[in-house]
């Protein structure tokens, strides 16, 4: 039996704590593993290369990807989709594990479409995507833009500001929701939800008025321009506002132990779907690692946690 494992689109912290997984998952139960460069680009391209076990020694506590990553617009179009079948088929591969966000996934749903066995595992900073309670390198996101924060706040109070703290996010607040809360952020701004700039700026002054020196505002860039709010809040209050952009900082480093977990955890059970030529999405619901068909992954709603919105605006008063 034969596998290949890439990794596509955004890069995320514990993708390589997955290819990991997968690589001496394959060893160890006597089948044949390749790596594909670049993404869905280098299947195109068939940039295969036989895994060993050294070809992914001591990666699980490095961040982005070793097999390196893209945004294939080729594989979008037919005739590029036609060479990755090709390619697929050059090398006789029984199944392909691909690891990803929602586009990847897509593209993985494509691949099974037209008779290839797909296994996906859910790599994205995001956790956007609804089959799954967590995607890995979400926690690994959510702990960088906490650490931020605490360091941001620093200055803030110091010079008595205020500071709106842009984290990604175009349609999915979670970075910002759980970041806010482990961070004790005083409010967020997020896709979900409608905000109120006077419900935000008379919190501000309340605490201000009581002795508060600093201000933390965590705003999905999905929601519009920081910049433009931090004006509008600034002409409001009188507070002093200023903006931090995290963008790119929040998809390096280190991945979380809970994400090197989850992500051995998921590569273990892909390699497990594939010894049986299934086509499926790994997803963690419950605490408990699962799989579930691609025609299903994409009829279900993202769920938003409305507790932990509760519990931040609670404790941020």
């Amino acid at each position: 039996m034969r596998i290949a494992i890439l990794t596509s689109g955004g890069d995320a912290p514990g993708m390589n704590a997955a290819i990991r997984a997968v690589v001496r998952s394959a060893i160890y139960k006597d089948i044949e593993v390749y790596g594909i460069y670049e993404g869905y680009e280098g299947l195109i391209d068939a940039k295969f290369e036989k895994m060993v076990e050294a070809s992914v020694a001591d990666i699980i506590q490095r961040g982005g990807t070793i097999l390196r990553t893209s945004r294939s617009e080729r594989f979008m179009t037919e005739e590029g989709f036609q060479k990755a079948l090709n390619s697929l088929k050059i090398f006789e591969i029984d199944v392909l594990i691909a690891c990803g966000g929602d586009g990847t996934l897509r593209g993985a749903k494509k691949l099974s479409e037209a008779g290839v066995n797909v296994i996906g595992i859910p790599c994205s900073i995001d956790n956007d995507l609804a089959y799954t309670d967590y995607t890995i390198g979400f926690m690994t996101a959510v702990k960088t833009v906490t650490e931020a924060v605490s360091n941001i706040r620093d200055t803030t109070e110091s010079h008595g500001r205020a500071n709106v703290v842009e984290v990604m996010g175009r349609s999915c607040g979670d970075i910002a929701l759980y970041s806010g809360v482990s961070s004790g952020a005083e409010s967020i701004i997020i896709p979900e939800k409608e905000f109120n700039i006077n419900e935000i700026a008379e919190k501000a002054l309340i605490g201000k008025n009581r002795g508060k020196r600093h201000h933390i505002i965590l705003m999905a860039e999905g929601r519009g321009s920081a910049f433009d709010f931090a004006k509008d809040f600034e002409n409001l209050t009188g507070i002093d506002t200023k903006v931090t952009v995290l963008g790119y900082l929040q998809r390096g480093g280190a991945p979380s132990i809970f994400d090197r977990i989850l992500a051995s955890e998921m590569g273990y059970r892909a390699v497990e779907e594939a010894e049986h030529l299934n086509s499926s999405a790994i997803a963690t619901n419950d605490g408990h690692i699962r799989t579930m068909p691609f025609e299903e992954i994409y009829e279900m709603k993202k769920e938003f946690r409305d507790d932990l919105l509760e519990i931040l605006k609670t404790v941020s008063i």
